[in-house]
């Protein structure tokens, strides 16, 4: 019989607040209908007041974005000894952070996109590299504020210097690489199925072809040779473990195969905090590896722990 107090830590205060809103309560309906006794926490400034009076057996972190995913979080469930699901306070600030989770995942031998981190106004009107390049934030989720700059374009798009730009100053200019999107979850020290995503009617995985139904089609397993395929899985397990992730992650790739079947595979980011949306990946991911959405909950919140 599960009695466990789980207090699933949703909404917030970051940009990402409506899909933390979305998985949060997905994840609080799934536990509660697998016995766990849940209370719904919109995460405030006030969070460390509110779950000490709660003492819940378990936090589980559904929170996106920044405070959630970047180890903030974390460091309040520590000091306040509540046990907590995904990653601990390091790997959860180190994959949040582009910059320093692709040193860390090149020195581990995984394959990444060549990057340059400026500050977005010294970009000005020149290239800072051969484009097609990608200019995203450093610290953001959800593909906030990613912007693809093509072949063709003269010049670096304004929107990036401009008073409208709302993701920090640092950005990352990172060669863009052509081909299919892949991704793969990690549950513990396995990792599960690749999945395909192939936007419909986006240019790329943007935010919409995210969390708005119908605004990707998900092949899962992906249709990719099986060599490919175990190369991800291996890949995906390795970051896991290299950045020190926790409980489930999921890395996203791109494969590259317009000149042969083995082509080129580039490790992108690994997600400490999944979305576990009605349109997320991992919950499909796992279902496709026998683990029903109400199962693989039970297993993160089992999986809890501090000092992680």
């Amino acid at each position: 019989m599960k009695s466990k107090h789980v207090a699933v830590l949703l909404g917030g205060f970051s940009s990402e607040r409506p899909v933390s809103l979305s998985s949060g309560n997905a994840c609080a309906e799934a536990l509660e209908q697998v016995g766990y006794q849940v209370t719904r926490v919109d995460v405030d400034r006030d969070v460390g007041a509110v779950l000490s009076a709660l003492k819940p057996d378990v936090a589980f972190n559904a929170l996106h974005g920044p405070f959630g995913e970047d180890g903030t979080i974390q460091g309040i469930l520590e000091y306040l000894g509540i046990p907590y699901t995904h990653s601990g306070v390091l790997a959860s600030a180190l994959a949040m952070n582009k910059e320093q989770s692709k040193k860390v995942a090149k020195a581990a031998g995984i394959p990444i996109a060549e990057s340059r981190v400026l500050d977005r106004f010294a970009i000005g009107n020149q290239h800072p590299m051969k484009p097609p390049y990608v200019v995203k934030p450093v610290s953001e989720g959800s593909s906030f504020g990613v912007v693809i700059v093509k072949e063709d374009q003269s010049h670096p798009p304004q929107v990036i210097s401009s008073s409208e730009w709302r993701y920090g100053n640092t950005v990352m200019v990172e060669r863009f690489i052509h081909g299919r999107e892949l991704t793969c979850a990690v549950m513990g020290d396995v990792a599960l199925g690749v999945c395909e995503i192939i936007p419909t009617g986006h240019a790329f995985y943007d935010y919409d072809s995210k969390y708005v139904a119908g605004g990707s089609k998900h092949e899962c397993p992906a249709k990719v040779s099986p060599n490919i395929y175990q190369k991800i899985q291996t890949l995906a397990l390795k970051a896991h473990q290299a950045i020190g992730c926790r409980g489930v992650s999921r890395s996203d790739f791109r494969y590259d195969d317009r000149h042969s079947e083995n082509g080129e595979v580039v490790w992108l980011e690994v997600n400490t905090q999944p979305g576990m949306t009605p349109t997320s990946l991992v919950p499909e991911i796992a279902a496709q590896a026998g683990h029903s959405f109400g199962e693989l909950l039970s297993w993160m919140v089992e999986d809890a722990s501090c000092l992680r």
